[in-house]
């Protein structure tokens, strides 16, 4: 017998669809402490949910009794394969399966990047259409507001490929430029300088490995992390390399790095064109790559939006109130 057993849908009307679940425990863990994630994902699926013993009844428009249906049971799934829902969990489910969300496959089948930590899986639609673009493209362009996971699941990719030896290093690069200051005002050598500049990149290794492992290999150098001013003369063979905030870059500097691939070599550019720090008048290299390069066949673009960013609810409706202003103001 299934552990989820859902009712036929209802075609028309306002019947309700039942879901019935065999595991009391793993149902307390998706309905939440006092039913939050029940109420949070009947507020974004637009639906009303009602829970009575081991049934989770959804009524509502039947488009999206159908999509809630969807989403329950594949977070219920979930937590059969022991994974955890939590708030972050269930606002994943909500964006998956938006009206504009791409329908093809059922949450719990979602492609995801397995690392020896564990997998690490999309969160948004345009999370989804990147982590496929990161799978089989060599270069790669990721470009959207802060928030969306564009350098954390480029690093989960390139950990991935460096555990199961597809790769046999990973370079992390980026700009050493943030908001007009310049590295020989701060204090310390070298790498107390860039470090700084670099440290999303070394939290998101964390996060994928160990710790003392992350300080073995980057001792061994398996794991590089460089200002972009140093891949100058290189080429890099067999690694995967991550440019980081590319929207700091010149068109120059652009150009350098991306002809510095080499034999099995995977490239990744994030960065986002909202927030260029480079002095007035310099063109983003990022900007002027992706009208270059537009059409050139081996290089895939993965865009984001606003409602692909995965931090607190918030920030995605401060984007979208800073993009809605300008947008205003250039058009006056």
């Amino acid at each position: 017998m299934s552990p989820l057993s859902p009712a036929p849908l209802a075609p028309h009307g306002d019947k309700p669809v039942t879901l019935q679940f065999a595991d009391n425990a793993l149902l307390s863990l998706l309905l939440g402490e006092h039913d939050r994630h029940l109420a949070r994902l009947e507020k974004g699926l637009n639906v009303r949910l009602s829970c009575r013993g081991n049934r989770i009844a959804i009524s509502g428009a039947p488009e999206r009794v159908g999509v809630a249906q969807a989403a329950l049971s594949g977070l219920y799934r979930r937590l059969e394969g022991g994974q955890p829902v939590g708030a972050s969990e269930i606002d994943a489910a909500i964006r998956l399966t938006a009206p504009e969300a791409d329908p093809r496959l059922p949450l719990a089948d979602l492609p995801a990047i397995r690392t020896r930590r564990g997998a690490v899986g999309p969160r948004s639609p345009g999370q989804l259409h990147y982590i496929e673009l990161l799978s089989r493209c060599e270069a790669v362009f990721a470009v959207g507001p802060a928030g969306t996971g564009k350098t954390y699941l480029a690093v989960a990719q390139a950990v991935a490929m460096l555990q199961s030896g597809r790769v046999d290093r990973i370079v992390l690069s980026r700009p050493a430029v943030e908001a007009g200051e310049r590295l020989g005002f701060l204090p310390g050598d070298l790498k107390e300088k860039v470090d700084p500049y670099l440290r999303p990149l070394y939290d998101a290794l964390n996060d994928m490995m160990p710790a003392e492992q992350v300080t073995r290999r980057l001792a061994g150098g398996e794991i590089e992390v460089a200002p972009l001013a140093f891949m100058r003369g290189r080429t890099l063979a067999h690694a995967f390399v991550i440019l980081d905030e590319a929207q700091n870059t010149t068109p120059v500097q652009m150009k350098m790095f991306l002809t510095r691939m080499g034999e099995g070599t995977r490239m990744v550019i994030t960065g986002d064109p909202s927030q260029i720090d480079l002095p007035a008048g310099q063109r983003s290299g990022l900007l002027d790559a992706l009208e270059t390069l537009a059409g050139v066949d081996g290089i895939a673009f993965a865009r984001f939006t606003a409602g692909d960013v995965v931090r607190h609810p918030l920030v995605a409706r401060i984007i979208a109130a800073y993009d809605e202003h300008h947008g205003q103001r250039s058009k006056a």
